[in-house]
């Protein structure tokens, strides 16, 4: 088991695919651990690394998780199958915006294309149970929210990281949730809805 993650981990490593920082995944089991996390949606599989490291905490949990590039929908299809997850793991291959669910879950994760941010927390955030939670990964985008938009050189970036920091402000100025932001891992938000 361990080995496999090893393996899952050297193989986005070496074709620069991003996947969760350690610390940033241990934050998340800890979350799921205590609130009894079953049910998880996550936008974003890439090669299922943090997929399958969700699913190891209990063998009841539960997780729907989408991928739109066909390469990395394939790897992360191989490696939910080499690890014997296919019960716990639904794989979805599309775009998320096209996928429509009637399911609600404990837990969404959002980890996909970030310029999408909020259009995910839109579409998906019906598909919440009442006392759930909305994660999202990658809010310090490698420290470059935090930083001046002129010392950013390039234009797409600079794009980029203005639209992370659009969502950033609609978390922190949303009436119907109230959003927590830890400085773990990438940077990780957790959104509640106000009772």
């Amino acid at each position: 088991m361990v080995e496999e993650l090893e393996k899952i981990k050297e193989y986005a490593k070496v074709n620069h695919i991003p996947i969760m920082q350690e610390d940033g995944i241990e934050f998340l089991i800890k979350l799921i651990k205590e609130n009894k996390i079953k049910n998880i949606l996550e936008i974003g599989t890439a090669i299922a690394y943090s997929t399958i490291k969700m699913a190891l905490v209990d063998p009841s949990i539960k997780i729907t998780t989408i991928e739109r590039d066909e390469e990395r929908y394939l790897e992360a299809s191989k490696n939910i199958k080499k690890l014997d997850l296919e019960k716990q793991i639904t794989i979805i291959f599309n775009d998320a915006s096209e996928v429509n669910l009637q399911q609600k879950y404990d837990l969404i994760f959002i980890d996909a294309a970030k310029a999408q941010n909020k259009r995910f927390f839109l579409k998906f955030k019906d598909n919440l149970k009442k006392d759930g939670y909305i994660t999202t990964d990658n809010i310090n985008f490698h420290g470059l929210t935090k930083k001046n938009l002129e010392e950013i050189e390039s234009k797409n970036l600079r794009g980029l990281i203005r639209k992370i920091n659009d969502y950033i402000n609609f978390l922190k100025e949303n009436k119907e949730y109230t959003t927590t932001f830890y400085e773990v891992g990438d940077g990780i938000a957790i959104s509640k809805r106000n009772e």
